[in-house]
């Protein structure tokens, strides 16, 4: 046996031995690793400083992927591409609910909301609720609902659930982003027209009537991410992310901050944390959320070791707070309760000095980050990421009541337990607390081969864990060892799981685990029209959609 094997078999023993006869709950942060001659430490356990538990609570899911979320008028709004619900512990295909593309869940139970019930013919890929939760506003691809024409964006009234009769704008093309603040909504997306005038992207109307605006920037590509910093008298300034180089006719790589009313494009010295993209690297901004005086991004990008973390901007100035460089593109970001939840496939938070768990420790598809420095928290709970999805990345959107946190995704699994599409994490018991130690379960990959025996390929687009075994314990560290044993991370409740990897940590590689999404238009090459008919989008649609590039997440 040597040395190292000794060390580790006796830390593990020591650490069980404790946790039993002493009664104390250690919160182990992980087995130290000696990896290129360096001690590295494995995620640390939740603690007392975080302010949402790792354990989700009881919600429905979905039988597909959720792409956006908003809570209002106390329900959580989930739009999509599922076309079913069911409640939570059911499997898939049993106590099926059908309710496609939209659908609401009580926010304190979690249960589904039977009497909202509408009918929409496609995808959703944003929602946002006005100010005061009176209405939610949904975007997507969809031409009708409720057997009505509305072309890819509509309202309904939070309190009957109706179809808002007269607020009916009509867009040319997927409206992917909706950002809501005082009496106008923002939206983005890969439209041209707006009511059969030019807006190349981007566009607003009035909450009440959906009167277009005369707000109107020019876009030369897709706009993923949309969203306004408030003042007392509305928006302030307006900021997008997407795949573009150019807003106005002026260079800007990714990301603008605009100004409310006029659409002028404002100085942004900030936007210089996104690198230039390069022969084997484009990052784009694909989240943003405005909180207080700070405005947050999330980019993912294509490339070995292209950037994929977040950012923070002052508001006021649009200079640069901070910047986390962790590998692995994030989808989704969040401020709840004096913490920056993030979603994403992270691999490698030690990257450029990001601060967190090195290469090796596989996925984490949850964080939080300080909204100080955007160093990573104290909060681990996991998803996976189905790899029979159309993304393949996990969590997609946040939602939040101000206290808690809605997640959606094209997940199967959260902490180890079957749980599809849809979570909820709150506040209450119990709550962030350190780890139990406990014993360890393992699961087997179904394939039964190890993951150096699959090709680069192969292990960039499938989940280095596949189905866990049933949660029965009460351990809550993180460590990786030869074998790669890595416990999901709630204080209750979790599950462990150990990956079938010959390979030591220093073994994997550094850089590019996950290929960063785009839409599936850009995946499945330039043929449009056979994209939308797979997904129910006739190519006749496409008439009046923003010229020049191909539409993407």
């Amino acid at each position: 046996m040597t040395k190292r094997r000794l060390f580790t078999r006796l830390g593990i023993r020591l650490g069980i031995r404790l946790g039993i006869r002493l009664g104390i709950r250690l919160g182990i942060t992980g087995t130290l690793l000696a990896i290129a001659g360096t001690l590295l430490l494995a995620p640390p356990a939740q603690s007392v400083e975080a302010s949402l538990s790792a354990v989700n609570s009881s919600s429905w899911q979905t039988n597909a992927s959720v792409q956006a979320l908003a809570v209002a008028g106390g329900k959580a709004y989930a739009g999509g591409r599922f076309t079913s619900v069911r409640p939570p512990g059911a499997a898939a295909g049993t106590g099926e609910v059908a309710q496609a593309y939209l659908a609401a869940f009580d926010a304190g139970t979690g249960a589904l909301v039977s009497s909202f019930n509408p009918v929409l013919n496609g995808q959703v890929y944003a929602v946002a609720a006005s100010a005061d939760g009176s209405r939610i506003f949904v975007g997507g691809d969809f031409t009708t609902v409720n057997g009505q024409t509305r072309n890819r964006i509509a309202a309904f009234d939070t309190a009957t659930g109706a179809l808002v009769a007269n607020w009916k704008p009509s867009v040319s093309y997927r409206v992917k982003t909706i950002a809501v603040s005082g009496t106008t909504v923002y939206f983005g997306g890969s439209f041209g027209l707006v009511n059969n005038l030019t807006r190349n992207r981007l566009a607003a109307v009035t909450t009440d009537t959906g009167t277009l605006l005369p707000w109107a920037p020019s876009v030369n590509g897709d706009v993923y991410a949309v969203d306004a910093a408030d003042s007392v008298s509305g928006a302030s300034k307006v900021y997008a992310g997407g795949q573009f180089s150019a807003v106005n006719g002026t260079d800007q790589n990714t990301v603008t901050s605009l100004d409310p009313v006029t659409g002028a494009v404002l100085p942004f010295p900030g936007a210089s944390a996104v690198p230039l993209p390069t022969g084997s690297c484009t990052t784009r901004v694909k989240t943003i959320d405005a909180s207080g005086d700070t405005v947050y991004f999330g980019n993912g990008g294509d490339g070995g070791g292209c950037f994929d973390g977040t950012w923070a901007v002052d508001i006021a100035t649009n200079t640069l707070k901070w910047k986390n460089q962790c590998l692995g593109a994030t989808e989704a970001v969040k401020v709840v309760n004096g913490w920056l939840y993030k979603g994403s496939h992270a691999h490698d938070c030690a990257n450029q000095g990001a601060g967190g768990f090195p290469q090796g420790f596989d996925y984490r598809f949850l964080l939080s980050e300080k909204l100080s420095d955007g160093t990573l928290g104290p909060w681990y709970p996991n998803t996976d990421a189905d790899p029979n999805s159309v993304t393949n990345v996990g969590p997609l959107a946040f939602a939040t009541g101000g206290d808690d946190l809605w997640v959606g995704g094209d997940f199967l699994h959260v902490n180890g337990a079957a749980q599809q599409g849809l979570t909820h994490f709150t506040n209450a018991l119990p709550g962030a607390a350190p780890g139990q130690a406990g014993q360890v379960d393992a699961v087997q990959r179904p394939s039964g081969r190890r993951a150096d025996q699959l090709s680069d390929s192969r292990r960039q687009r499938r989940q280095h864990a596949d189905v866990p075994a049933a949660p029965r314990l009460q351990q809550h560290h993180h460590r990786d060892l030869d074998g790669q044993v890595d416990a999901v991370g709630p204080a209750v409740g979790a599950v462990h799981r150990h990956r079938r990897d010959a390979r030591r940590a220093d073994q994997l590689p550094r850089r590019g685990h996950r290929r960063q999404y785009d839409d599936p238009r850009q995946l499945l090459g330039p043929d449009h029209g056979g994209h939308d008919r797979v997904h129910g989008v006739r190519p006749d649609r496409q008439r009046g959609r923003a010229a020049g590039v191909l539409a993407t997440r």
